[in-house]
């Protein structure tokens, strides 16, 4: 799997990634579609890296720190190659959000 390219996921956010390096290091910019912030949304880098393996289902992961809120996200996924030929990423992220104080910290992460 080559993750360089533009992906799109069910609810309209999309990624480009710029470039896979040869360590599986990568960058790019996350365009998500969902915000819980009132501010307007914005593109975010992210870096990340994936295992370069010899079946072509990596598993991955990468950093989004949003540049419209405070707030950063983490994501972790495996490559797949579907029936149809198409390759197909499925992720789980965690979301954590700025709060105001430590007793706040229960709500900060999604």
């Amino acid at each position: 799997c080559n993750l360089a390219g533009w992906w799109k996921n069910d609810l309209g956010s999309k990624m480009q990634v710029f470039k896979v390096g040869n360590d599986g290091t990568f960058s790019g910019e996350y365009h998500t579609a969902v915000s819980s912030t009132q501010k307007p949304i914005q593109p975010s880098l992210l870096t990340g890296s994936q295992h370069l393996d010899e079946d072509g289902q990596c598993t991955f992961g990468f950093t989004v720190n949003w540049s419209f809120s405070d707030s950063t996200a983490v994501f972790v996924g495996q490559c797949f190659n579907g029936n149809d030929g198409k390759e197909v990423l499925h992720t789980s992220w965690l979301l954590r959000e700025k709060v105001d104080s430590e007793p706040d910290d229960w709500k900060a992460t999604r």
